[in-house]
């Protein structure tokens, strides 16, 4: 999931111009990533490469290149070039909610709007802010992103961070973040993540049916579902957490209550993974403290996929003609979109 939950570098585009130590901080981590890109042809053609860098970034070359051609996605000079950045994770994302609220606590930045986190290039920064967070009394949780994305502001490059991965996570991360680059609404986290979401998923059938891998396809879709049902797990208990916190209960039986509802979700995710061998996705999710936080994030990414899911099925699968009725939609007004795409209205 890490990978999927990302920091947006388009936050430092503005840092360059504007004042603070936050802003500083993205401008000189992305500066220094930005300095570190090579052109992944000649990663490949050096000598000294080793021979599985070079696999995986020649697996990149023709997922980069299926993009364009057979998905419609920006034809640019993102994920093109090599960075090795000598660490495991590219930023480290702080995600907030208060301790009785399943909604994200949201930073606001030009350009990009109002996003549900905050991005560190450094780990210990990321934690001195959410310790200060959880001090005031919010649910934190601190993610290390491998992928990172500037909205095709720059052209992004694949990360040394990305490359262990192999070539379905690879094509889906390429998939997901040119479709941001294709279309992005600022203050709409939901939308945005759930058409990249959605156009990722598809790209990555079509990319294995393209390369007759069914038993690769089968595999990721029987994971997929996997995943999906872990989702709806955490959607259950995000919905039964939302009538709590509202229910006026006094603060103390209201946090018993809350814990209780942890414990319920955690004992259900035990029970799926006793149906599925003894492994499951978000396994270290909870092996972590589940809270509100970790609810939130999961909610951004995946609320609205079924509605888009919809549409695409609707123009019987033609991204083009898909396309054409995302930006369509894209027009309308925040509640006129949501009651299309997301079945209910959202929050502001």
């Amino acid at each position: 999931m890490s990978a999927t939950i990302r920091a947006s570098a388009a936050i430092a585009l503005i840092a360059m111009l504007s004042g603070g130590c936050y802003l500083l901080q993205s401008a000189q981590g992305h500066l220094a990533l930005m300095s570190k890109r090579e052109p992944i042809s000649g990663v490949i053609d050096r000598p000294s490469t080793p021979a599985a860098l070079r696999a995986q970034l020649e697996s990149v070359t023709a997922i980069r290149n299926f993009a364009s051609s057979a998905l419609g996605l920006p034809d640019n000079g993102s994920y093109r070039k090599y960075a090795d950045i000598g660490r495991p994770y590219v930023v480290w994302n702080v995600v907030a909610a208060p301790e009785f609220s399943v909604d994200a606590k949201q930073w606001c930045f030009p350009i990009v709007g109002c996003v549900a986190y905050r991005g560190y290039f450094v780990e210990k920064r990321a934690r001195r802010f959410a310790a200060g967070l959880h001090a005031k009394g919010f649910d934190v949780v601190v993610g290390g992103v491998a992928a990172y994305s500037t909205l095709g502001h720059f052209d992004d490059p694949i990360l040394s961070s990305m490359v262990n991965w192999n070539d379905v996570e690879l094509a889906s991360i390429i998939f997901h973040e040119l479709t941001h680059q294709m279309l992005y609404l600022p203050n709409d986290a939901s939308f945005n993540e759930a058409l990249a979401t959605t156009v990722a998923e598809e790209g990555v059938r079509r990319w294995l049916q393209q390369q007759g891998r069914d038993t690769d396809l089968a595999d990721h879709l029987l994971q997929q579902k996997r995943y999906l049902e872990v989702i709806a797990l955490m959607n259950e208990t995000r919905n039964h957490l939302r009538t709590l916190y509202a229910s006026g209960l006094p603060p103390p039986l209201m946090r018993e209550r809350k814990r209780e509802t942890f414990e319920e979700l955690r004992e259900s995710y035990g029970a799926l993974k006793g149906q599925w061998g003894g492994h499951a996705p978000f396994d270290a999710w909870f092996a972590a403290d589940v809270n509100n936080a970790h609810l939130a994030s999961i909610a951004t990414y995946f609320a609205c996929v079924p509605g888009f899911e919809r549409e695409l099925k609707a123009v019987g699968g033609n991204l083009p003609a898909f396309y054409r009725r995302v930006r369509e939609l894209a027009k309308l007004d925040r509640q006129q979109r949501d009651l299309l795409v997301c079945g209910t209205p959202q929050g502001p």
